[in-house]
């Protein structure tokens, strides 16, 4: 957008500078080193899909499909998305290329941005950043258990401490018509009282009824029937298994029946993990089990289930900083070369490409530069030394090793000052 200090970016939108994706890139490491200790695969799907592919996965009532959605059509009339999720994404993905003929089950993670027209506020922008895993093919209940579980070790790996994780089951095709109509017959006589969206909302999808976040419905949403009430027996038991199963291996939660997220495509497994560093919107991730969203997007019936979540990254991120106490700072360069003259220019590049060709991040200083100057330099990088080359230095085949913090320093041939530096593993 223009104003008058000129061109900034579109609302909701935002810059991520070097200070911020120092920790994204920590968070995206961690998970994948975690992803890849439970088998997940990595799938990078398009940012533009066909719009029909969240109306009929995410479904038309939701605020998603309903008001937030960037769609648009292209030349040839075809209606386009930029993605808001990437679970859609993902099934049709293992639709369109049958990963369900591959070995075992279809274990899926992905990385990205997603974009959703909603009102900005803190840690919530219209192009936001996922992290996201799906597990496709089965509908046993250990297989909730073991998502659950990589997900404690992820927050644990990030240092995020007392997340609670919150469960529930939203119930399947057998047994919503039935919890449908009672949540329909409770609302009847209090919905003139409720906001005109959710009033609608009562008639066409109750359950999204749950979701809503205005204050002074809430005493409302609270009176209602528990779905709990209302499972079949095969959503009851694999309820009740998996909760075993958490209960065995010592994973607490909390059971919420009014938790329902807000996509349609969740059946039985629904669940978050919520954080006090988030305020009032505390959810740190989320996710549940979808079976059937393969079946409506085109897969065969003998095709199983699935499960997944997904994290946003800006949110999560605010989680680490606050457990860390603070935002923090880029990693500086381990050091700063500095030639002396112009004349030591080019052997201090051919240093610092050796050095960096062995694992050590190190900037360069200017040459003709007035020592002190450049020292000042490496102090604000936040550099561990300086590492001068004159004349001297050049015709001895030696670096002159200069630590910031005392002061100190000696002259070192190439062999050790790698070894100081660490040279050959990652800094």
């Amino acid at each position: 957008m223009k104003t008058d200090a000129g061109i900034t970016a579109i609302k909701g939108m935002r810059d991520l500078l070097p200070e911020d994706t120092a920790w994204f890139e920590r968070l995206e490491g961690h998970a994948r080193e975690i992803f890849a200790l439970y088998n997940f695969d990595e799938i990078r799907t398009p940012v533009l899909e066909p719009a029909e592919l969240f109306a009929r996965a995410v479904g038309e009532e939701t605020d998603i499909v309903g008001k937030e959605m960037y769609t648009f059509a292209d030349r040839d009339g075809a209606m386009l998305t930029l993605r808001p999720e990437a679970t859609a994404s993902a099934v049709r993905a293992y639709i369109e290329h049958r990963l369900w003929e591959r070995p075992g089950l279809t274990r899926l993670f992905y990385q990205g941005p997603m974009f959703r027209r909603e009102r900005p506020q803190k840690g919530r922008y219209r192009q936001f950043y996922q992290i996201g895993a799906e597990v496709l093919g089965g509908d046993a209940p250990w297989i909730d258990f073991e998502l659950l579980a990589m997900l404690r070790m992820l927050l644990e790996r990030c240092g995020i401490e007392g997340a609670e994780l919150v469960l529930n089951s939203v119930g399947c095709a057998n047994d919503r018509p039935r919890y449908h109509a009672a949540l329909r017959e409770a609302l009847a006589p209090r919905l003139p009282q409720m906001c005109a969206d959710y009033q609608r909302r009562a008639q066409t999808n109750p359950l999204r009824v749950l979701d809503c976040k205005v204050p002074a419905d809430q005493p409302i949403i609270a009176a209602l029937p528990s779905i709990l009430d209302y499972l079949d027996d095969r959503c009851r038991e694999h309820f009740a298994e998996l909760r075993r199963l958490l209960d065995g291996a010592g994973i607490s939660y909390r059971l919420d029946p009014r938790m329902v997220r807000g996509l349609d495509y969740y059946t039985s497994t629904a669940f978050e993990f919520l954080h006090g560093a988030l305020g009032a919107q505390n959810a740190l991730l989320g996710g549940g089990r979808y079976d059937g969203l393969a079946q409506s997007l085109g897969a065969p019936a003998n095709v199983g289930g699935g499960i997944g979540f997904a994290l946003g990254e800006d949110r999560f991120v605010m989680a680490m900083q606050a457990a860390a106490g603070g935002t923090g700072q880029p990693p500086g360069p381990r050091a700063l070369v500095v030639p002396i003259t112009a004349a030591q220019l080019p052997p201090a590049l051919a240093l610092a490409e050796r050095l960096r060709r062995g694992g050590v991040r190190v900037e360069m200083a200017p040459p003709d530069r007035k020592i002190g100057r450049s020292l000042e330099l490496a102090a604000k990088l936040g550099a561990e030394a300086a590492l001068l080359l004159g004349a001297d230095e050049v015709r001895e085949q030696r670096v002159t090793w200069k630590r910031l913090a005392s002061g100190e320093q000696e002259k070192l041939d190439e062999t050790a000052l790698a070894a100081r530096l660490g040279a050959g593993r990652s800094a």
